[in-house]
């Protein structure tokens, strides 16, 4: 019974790991193309902060929304750091800690879409300013958030390459998938590095750069939720014991 269990227990993992994917994928495309992309009116202030005003229960649902992503991604961090510490824990390792500071750095700027919402209230204390004022500093929430989120992929970048090269090395995941994920790194490094150094390259680059890396993800989600992984190379590299340092003649 305990071998069937440990048997079974990549499988679970695996599936349980492609559903968490699969939600975040979801609420991070709403979140962007049906709340962001249909209430922000680019480069114009007043008309963005018209339409938040007018749906800001959407808007706070889009918020929500973010967080409820986090709270996936940490549960998803922990399942591949279970399925690919069997290729090498110190790597897998790494890959957490990128990924935990590009949650930290996502789940922190998020704050500013809720920061956007206090311009546009009725408080006392925001009668010193105009509306034009108010309007410009909900906007500028929003350009912060998004300079934010860029800086968050950096780092996920980073976790995608090194996740990548698991996949690749590990024997019990296809080799195709783990080349999708480095491109996946690439692509996320090369947008958000462009966004910093120059801000004019990453708009004419998004978002075709963003496709390879949708379909590395999506491959990665997909082949979770309907193959997993080969549990008996899984079990045959997970038994196996790490050969040993070599140390040097003195």
């Amino acid at each position: 019974m305990e071998d069937r269990e440990v048997q079974n227990s990549p499988q679970t993992y695996a599936r349980v790991g492609g559903v968490l994917y699969l939600i975040i994928i979801l609420i991070g495309f709403l979140g962007e193309f049906f709340v962001r992309d249909r209430l922000i009116v680019s480069g114009d202030a007043m008309g963005t902060a018209e339409r938040i005003m007018a749906s800001e229960f959407l808007w706070r649902v889009g918020v929500a929304g973010e967080y409820f992503l986090l709270i996936c991604a940490v549960a998803l961090l922990l399942i591949f750091y279970r399925l690919l510490k069997p290729v090498s824990r110190d790597l897998a390792l790494l890959a957490v800690f990128f990924n935990l500071v590009s949650i930290t750095i996502e789940a922190v700027t998020s704050l500013y879409l809720v920061q956007t919402l206090f311009p546009l209230g009725d408080a006392n204390y925001l009668k010193v300013l105009d509306p034009q004022q108010l309007h410009a500093l909900a906007y500028l929430s929003i350009r912060s958030h998004g300079y934010g989120f860029g800086v968050s992929l950096i780092f996920f970048g980073c976790f995608c390459l090194v996740v990548g090269y698991l996949i690749f090395k590990s024997g019990y995941l296809p080799r195709i998938v783990g080349v999708l994920m480095q491109i996946a790194g690439l692509c996320y490094l090369t947008d958000s590095f462009a966004l910093i150094l120059s801000p004019s390259l990453a708009d004419r680059l998004f978002p075709a750069i963003l496709l390879p890396a949708l379909v590395g993800e999506a491959s990665l989600c997909l082949l979770l939720l309907a193959r997993g992984v080969n549990v008996s190379k899984w079990q045959a590299r997970a038994s196996a014991k790490p050969a040993p340092m070599p140390y040097p003649e003195l």
